[in-house]
């Protein structure tokens, strides 16, 4: 009898426990990340990280990507195990003016009434402002590009026109990155600094449409795109590059122009010839090159260590 008591008790104690937990307020997180799972989704970041969970990559390492080619950004890639992370075939606003920031990324489905519905009830108590289209916008800051998979969709596709990309610019001090169209092509030629890369433009706007995430991994063309990683954009095409590799890129690409420019250098002057640059460099040609370095300190953007490293390996 002893022996019921206590079994009836313990089973009376866990419903009552299972209860209590499914009645503790839970905070909505609609359809982003936590900050722990983003965290955990980049392990291997270990710098700074934005409130959200996002890997903040410096300015600064942002800003000398720009000068970085994307067949050196994809070789780093490759030999890092990322075969995933190109895509091409875009049209843009401006074919000659690049585009570098840290990805905030949107995704975006064919609208199913009951789901957009969810969606945003649950927006609108988490204090979100206007239509789904708005909600990533309005998170975006300063060194953020705008990153969206709007699968394509042409015809009643544009999920900005001018007036969002005004926005989008006046937050982020950048562009977007669309895989689908836009809209009001002329007014965004206007907006001085703004660049979009996207798969075409169309006169309407989004309809049957709906958001189902923001910052979440999502897949451009051929390439899977985590929140933070850095995006460089060039007319041959869009790369997204974990955070955790790109000073190390954007260090490597230095190094390599610096190298060019000095071959280049030598090769007008006639002191080298071409298979001797082109090959691997004797003792002599490398000690010029640190000499070269030497008188022209202002075009090295690279810490003295971070160079001297190289100079350490033999395979330059």
């Amino acid at each position: 009898m002893q022996v019921n008591l206590t079994k009836n008790f313990f089973e009376a104690s866990f419903y009552l426990c299972c209860l209590h937990m499914l009645c503790i307020p839970v905070q909505a997180q609609l359809i982003e990340l936590t900050p722990q799972r983003m965290i955990e989704l980049t392990p291997l970041w270990e710098g700074e990280r934005f409130a959200d969970g996002r890997p903040k990559v410096p300015s600064d390492v942002l800003e000398r990507m720009k000068a970085i080619s994307l067949e050196q950004v994809w070789g780093t890639l490759r030999n890092n195990g990322y075969k995933n992370q190109f895509a091409g075939d875009w049209k843009m606003i401006h074919e000659n003016v690049p585009l570098v920031g840290r990805a905030l990324t949107a995704q975006y489905m064919p609208r199913r009434v009951a789901i957009r519905e969810v969606l945003e009830k649950e927006g609108v108590e988490e204090g979100r402002d206007g239509d789904m289209v708005s909600w990533p916008i309005a998170e975006l800051v300063e060194g953020d590009l705008y990153v969206a998979d709007s699968y394509g969709k042409v015809n009643e596709g544009p999920i900005i026109g001018d007036n969002l990309a005004t926005s989008i610019y006046a937050k982020s001090k950048n562009g977007v990155v669309f895989d689908g169209t836009l809209r009001d092509l002329e007014g965004m030629q206007d907006i001085e600094g703004f660049n979009a890369f996207v798969r075409g433009w169309h006169p309407s706007y989004q309809m049957e449409m709906m958001l189902t995430g923001i910052n979440v991994p999502i897949r451009i063309g051929d390439a899977t795109v985590v929140p933070g990683d850095v995006v460089l954009a060039k007319r041959e095409g869009v790369i997204f590059i974990p955070p955790h590799l790109a000073e190390e890129i954007v260090v490597k690409g230095e190094f390599i122009a610096l190298k060019d420019e000095f071959g280049h250098s030598r090769l007008r002057e006639g002191i080298y010839t071409s298979g001797e640059i082109d090959g691997r460099w004797k003792d002599e040609i490398r000690a010029d090159f640190i000499t070269w370095l030497d008188e022209n300190p202002d075009k090295i953007k690279m810490t003295r260590q971070q160079l001297d490293e190289f100079f350490q390996e033999r395979n330059w």
